[in-house]
């Protein structure tokens, strides 16, 4: 058998006991007894409430990934992948044009594959659990949103990527595609706001001027510069509550859901304006951007090892070796170091939590509204209260709620 195959089947099915083993010990992990922190916060009923969304949202990924499995062997091992390439080809297009068509193709098959899932998700699930507020225009919509986003951002990336592989020597080649991605991804950050966000929904000036007053002293009393505070209709999709920055500079803005508005008092939004500021003072955005910028290099540099490789692409089945197929045939090998990637950037991005945890109490002077915050922002999600250490290992953003609460209680 090949042995690029058996590396490809062996990743893929290693990772998916890996996620299972992981989500069975997450479940295990579940404790009935209410955390004393959240006494006050928590009554029983809507605990157990949490703890039932966690078994079905697990069991519901458990699900999916195993009819990924089901879907994704058959189609490596019978050539699938060869079918659509020679389909496309059979339009008698050029060698980029037949990368884009391939794209577009798998991208389509991808989608309405995960239609039903992701149908089942918001309008079952979540619905359930009284976090959705969706309705099926808006899903719909955004789905089509995405596709025409897809294509029209990401088809001239893909463009441009296959024709510099296609036009220089790889070894020059991978390092130009760096630089290019690398624009592309800082225009876009930029452009984001104002171009693409409102696309989805809608933002407009707070509304409360005393809370916006308060947001701006705090801001010029930590010698930060924003442009404006807004609100989006976060409702339109979740009742769950949320803030995010947007912006480099003096583009620097803060969004507030709405759902956030109406829950939390306006001490609490401060303190979470603070722990979001903290991340700025504290260069976490920054230094995130380098990291993804570092592993976007690695990722080409194996990459350049990989392109029009016949051994990799007999183990596809593959009548004919391409640069487009290449760029998918190596993200089954890639997943391992991807995977590394993800783990490394999840530990760095808690250690910046807290970071911005402490910068946010320390500068608000004040622990208990903080602690609040998060108490009441963790109710509002069903979080999880007592993740099992190894999934909070490989995929947590965010520490668990009481190890943050902890963390701020020790600080002096």
């Amino acid at each position: 058998m090949n042995i690029y195959l058996i590396i490809v089947l062996t990743i893929y099915v290693s990772f998916f006991l890996l996620d299972s083993i992981a989500d069975y010990l997450n479940l295990k992990n579940i404790s009935s007894e209410l955390p004393p922190e959240f006494v006050g916060f928590y009554n029983q009923e809507k605990y157990k409430k949490s703890q039932d969304y966690l078994k079905q949202r697990t069991m519901f990924g458990t699900v999916n990934n195993i009819f990924s499995l089901m879907v994704t062997l058959p189609f490596i091992l019978l050539g699938g992948f060869n079918w659509i390439d020679l389909f496309v080809r059979g339009f008698g297009y050029s060698e980029l044009i037949n990368g884009l068509l391939y794209f577009a193709l798998m991208i389509l098959l991808m989608t309405i594959i995960g239609l039903p899932f992701s149908f089942y998700s918001t309008f079952v699930i979540e619905k359930k659990y009284e976090f959705n507020q969706t309705t099926y225009q808006t899903f719909f919509l955004d789905m089509l949103k995405q596709l025409m986003l897809t294509t029209l951002i990401g088809g001239p990336l893909l463009f441009g990527i296959l024709w510099f592989f296609s036009s220089y020597d790889i070894n020059l080649a991978w390092k130009i595609v760096l630089v290019f991605i690398i624009l592309v991804q800082l225009i876009l950050t930029y452009i984001a706001p104002w171009l693409i966000m409102p696309i989805f929904n809608k933002f407009e000036p707070l509304k409360d001027t005393v809370l916006k007053d308060k947001i701006f002293d705090y801001s010029r009393s930590q010698n930060f510069s924003l442009s404006g505070v807004f609100q989006m209709d976060g409702s339109k999709r979740s009742s769950k509550a949320n803030a995010f920055f947007t912006g480099f500079g003096k583009f620097r803005r803060i969004v507030l859901f709405d759902t956030l508005i109406s829950s939390f008092n306006h001490e609490e939004l401060i303190s979470i304006f603070a722990h979001e500021v903290g991340h700025y003072k504290k260069k976490h955005i920054l230094k995130s951007m380098v990291l993804s910028f570092l592993s976007t290099a690695l990722m080409l540099w194996l990459l350049s090892f990989f392109m029009m490789n016949e051994l990799l692409f007999n183990a596809f089945k593959m009548d004919n070796i391409s640069n487009y197929a290449s760029l998918i045939f190596f993200s089954f090998l890639y997943t391992p170091v991807s995977s590394l990637i993800s783990v490394f950037g999840a530990y760095i991005s808690r250690k910046h939590e807290y970071e911005a945890d402490e910068f946010a109490v320390t500068t608000t002077a004040d622990k208990e509204i903080f602690i609040n915050a998060l108490k009441k922002l963790s109710v509002d999600h069903l979080s999880n209260l007592t993740p099992h250490p190894l999934i909070v290992f490989m995929s947590y953003s965010h520490p668990p709620v009481l190890k943050r609460i902890q963390y701020i209680r020790s600080l002096k």
